[in-house]
């Protein structure tokens, strides 16, 4: 998600001066890492607490994610009606693992009224806390257990500044980050927490439900059609998309044959088209940069609603339908933001933060290939080097404004996007403008191509990266990434000692519109 003026966790587990090896791939191991789970889950198997908000103990987030499982797969049923108005009928199966004993099974879920709830087959106690649904299953689980928990529900589509629902001009579609799927469907809702996702989508005739990943088919019965996806890959909940609409689905291949579909209002697809023919190339050009593209299927939402931001939803990134049909923005800087997106389907949707203070892993990557990508469509018009010149000179009011890149401000009240400022786009992609200045250009190179290669589908965090670039650089880099990433003065850039912040000055807006 770019930050833009209309607007895409607790301190890491070890300190980035400690390097070590490197996360291992395999998800659930990544998962299971987080201590505050852990110490947590100790809690519940001396005595189940009272119930009430639970939460893994992310610093941004204090409430989000629950303790003592790991989320498998969702499979998410959702009933339309046509009506924006009105509730959608739900019902969502979460297939998890326990990883403690628990009496209680706590999910994330807000802004929907819950029907009942069953636990491996049999009627369970629920109650709402905060926004918290607090399970009470028939018999208690044990460590290592399977359990399947199905929610019958409503998903409230009213919507609102703090995401969830988004009305369009014909429908809706979801906006989820930071800590909002828990608004439209029961979850684990932390990054830490990946999954697979099916969706059973039932609408009326005439409305087109898109979501992530591949069409498993779709039948009709009566005046409605029910639409069936499935992602391939595990997915953050905040990463999770459905469109409902009167929407054109427009298809063609990308790079190696590569299913693309994008969604448009119908009304529009004419119009719309030299932008979404644009994105096989887009695809084409960050591979050279990064690595295969890593999931089963891409392609934009391009919605008819005033969200003030873009989002990087997992295969089908979401933006504003205005930002392509305005006169009054350059086509370069307008395909730089499609790119920011993309970049993000290698860097946040599959290699994903294990905390929200890891956020600036995901945003300084896509600022950085959307920068470079911008310096490129522009000729020089929006070069790379003056954009990260400008960004040292405001990096010490980004940081007094926001914190520091890997230490975010924790988000006043009511302010939950709050944490998505200049400091964790530019600011922290002047980080690795930095970091690669330290390496040299082919140290850098090859450090993007391995961080990608050795974490794709898992979970990491800013140690993880830290590590990672000391190995590939030959010394240690944690002193120096320790500072860039912690300090509240931004510290002097290598190679560029000409180079000085900008003293006793507020926080700047930022200069164009940005996505997250």
């Amino acid at each position: 998600m770019p930050f833009t003026s209309r607007r895409t966790a607790f301190p890491t587990r070890q300190a980035p001066d400690q390097p070590r090896p490197a996360a291992p791939r395999r998800l659930v191991a990544a998962r299971r890492a987080v201590p505050a789970v852990l110490a947590v889950g100790a809690l519940l198997a001396a005595g189940a607490p009272e119930p009430g908000p639970r939460g893994i103990g992310d610093r941004l987030y204090p409430h989000l994610g629950n303790p003592g499982y790991d989320v498998d797969a969702y499979d998410i049923a959702l009933k339309y009606s046509g009506r924006n108005d009105v509730p959608l009928d739900a019902v969502t199966t979460l297939t998890a693992r326990a990883t403690d004993h628990l009496d209680r099974v706590n999910l994330d879920f807000a802004r929907g009224t819950v029907r009942s709830v069953e636990v491996n087959g049999a009627p369970a106690r629920h109650a709402t806390h905060g926004e918290d649904l607090v399970v009470t299953p028939a018999h208690p689980v044990g460590p290592g257990q399977a359990m399947r928990i199905v929610v019958r529900h409503t998903s409230n589509p009213k919507g609102g500044k703090d995401g969830g629902w988004i009305r369009t001009g014909d429908g809706l579609a979801m906006a989820n980050q930071a800590d909002a799927a828990h608004r439209v469907f029961p979850s684990n809702d932390h990054p830490s927490d990946k999954a697979a996702f099916t969706f059973r989508i039932t609408a009326p005739r005439g409305i087109t439900a898109v979501a992530n990943g591949l069409p498993l088919g779709r039948s009709a019965r009566g005046p409605a059609t029910t639409w069936t996806y499935r992602s391939m890959h595990p997915m953050a909940t905040e990463l999770a998309q459905v469109s409902l609409g009167k929407s054109a689905v427009v298809r063609r291949q990308g790079p190696h044959g590569l299913p693309l579909r994008d969604v448009v209002p119908a009304d529009a697809r004419k119009k719309l088209e030299p932008w979404l023919a644009k994105t096989p190339g887009q695809i084409s050009w960050l591979e050279r940069q990064v690595g295969r593209y890593p999931f089963e299927t891409y392609g934009v939402l391009l919605a008819d609603a005033s969200t003030g931001f873009e989002l990087e939803t997992q295969t089908l990134s979401l933006f504003e339908k205005h930002l392509f049909t305005t006169d009054k923005l350059p086509a370069w800087y307008v395909e730089s933001l499609m790119v920011h997106e993309l970049a993000h389907q290698w860097f946040g949707d599959s290699v994903t933060p294990r905390t929200w203070s890891d956020v600036w892993l995901n945003e300084s990557h896509a600022t950085w290939y959307e920068a470079l990508y911008a310096d490129r469509a522009s000729k020089g018009t929006a070069a790379m080097e003056e954009r990260m010149k400008r960004a040292y000179e405001q990096s010490d009011a980004w940081r007094a404004a926001g914190g520091p890149p890997a230490a975010p401000k924790v988000p006043e009240k009511g302010q939950k996007i709050g944490i998505f400022r200049p400091v964790v786009y530019d600011g922290s992609a002047l980080v690795l403008f930095a970091l690669r200045e330290r390496m040299g250009a082919a140290a850098f190179d090859r450090l993007e191509r391995a961080w990608f290669a050795q974490h794709r589908d898992g979970v990491v965090d800013t140690g993880d990266f830290t590590a990672l670039a000391s190995r590939i650089h030959g010394k240690d880099l944690s002193g120096f990434l320790r500072a860039w990433l912690y300090d509240t003065r931004t510290p002097p850039m290598p190679g560029h000692p000409d180079w000085h912040v900008k003293k006793d000055q507020k926080e700047p807006g930022p200069a164009k519109a940005h996505s997250s």
